[in-house]
């Protein structure tokens, strides 16, 4: 994909990235630094939880989400961070050998009118597995770039 500014997107818009596939060993060293809960570092205490077995941690799936959207070059060319996410949803588990993709779609688009050179977008997000299941769901406000010269007036 070609450098893409703020000025390139267009509501509705939707963006697909490629696949993630998560191990065993990825959940359990992950839950071990970040989010030690038993169903997410205990085989055996993840079995006679409520899931049944090993499931990721959901700021595993989130961080996941935003590598594989960062790696398919949406907004690396115009990115300035982000003030935050919003409606953070865990909707189904994510279990080993998982595969998860990204959709996201710009709901929003606005120039910003203080500083002409960036603008706003909100996007949609939907973190699906294998099956087109979704399991995580947020909407990001993205801080982006103008091409140069673009909304300079």
């Amino acid at each position: 994909m070609s450098d893409r500014f703020f000025d390139d997107f267009h509501i509705g818009e939707v963006f697909t990235t490629p696949g993630i596939t998560l191990s065993e060993s990825q959940i359990l060293d992950f839950a071990l630094v970040y989010d030690p809960q038993p169903f997410h570092i205990d085989v055996v205490a993840a079995a006679e939880s409520p899931f049944g077995g090993v499931i990721a941690s959901g700021f595993q799936t989130l961080a996941l989400s935003f590598r594989a959207f960062y790696q398919a070059n949406v907004i690396n060319a115009c990115s300035l961070g982000s003030p935050g996410f919003d409606a953070l949803r865990w909707t189904a588990p994510v279990r080993p050998g998982d595969t998860l993709h990204v959709e996201a779609a710009v709901r929003e688009k606005t120039p910003s009118k203080s500083k002409p050179s960036r603008g706003t977008l909100i996007m949609d997000y939907a973190t699906k597995n294998q099956h087109g299941d979704t399991v995580m769901t947020f909407t990001a406000i993205h801080l982006m770039r103008r091409r140069e010269g673009e909304g300079a007036a």
